[in-house]
């Protein structure tokens, strides 16, 4: 609002009621901030803080392989098969969702049990052994987005890729 408060001079100031206006809204932000900074500080003074369990590796690698790795690429292995036998070709793939969820189980122990090799205690080195483990996390993967496309022939690829990772891994670390 223009006012003039002198003859001849004119000013550029704001009425009484935009002053008090800009005062409210200005209090209101305040008070606000204040509330927020209040309910922060009570949420996190009454979230707990929950740390992770020491996980302790209890398994040897020979008991992991054996119990888990081994059944579950095997299932992985022969999920998918093609046999010619003197009665003709027979086709071999999973056929009910029950099927699929076994190999799909058999998948993610794979997956799982390269995570197992990794932990402290367990891990032989920092370089092959994580690479190696890291190739069994990834072909169970792979086998894994098989199982999940409900896809046969994507089964029988991923067994290719779980087979190198595990002989791999064995020609630089010996069974023993």
């Amino acid at each position: 609002m223009i006012t003039t408060l002198q003859p001849g001079i004119i000013h550029n100031r704001p009425d009484m009621k935009t002053r008090h206006w800009f005062f409210l809204v200005g209090v209101l932000f305040y008070v606000i901030g204040i509330g927020f900074a209040i309910a922060g500080a009570r949420s996190a003074r009454l979230t707990p803080v929950v740390e992770a369990p020491a996980v302790v590796p209890v398994a040897s690698i020979k008991q992991i392989m054996k119990g888990i790795v081994g059944p579950a690429a095997t299932t992985v292995f022969n999920a998918v098969s093609t046999t010619v036998t003197a009665k003709g070709v027979e086709d071999k793939a999973p056929q009910t969702d029950a099927d699929w969820e076994v190999i799909g189980d058999a998948a993610a122990a794979l997956i799982e049990s390269g995570n197992l090799m990794l932990m402290n205690g367990r891990a032989v080195d920092k370089g092959d052994w994580v690479k190696m483990s890291q190739a069994m996390i990834d072909a169970g993967k792979v086998a894994l987005k098989a199982v999940e496309a409900k896809s046969a022939d994507q089964v029988l690829a991923s067994g290719e890729a779980v087979n190198t990772s595990c002989d791999s891994c064995h020609e630089r670390y010996k069974r023993g």
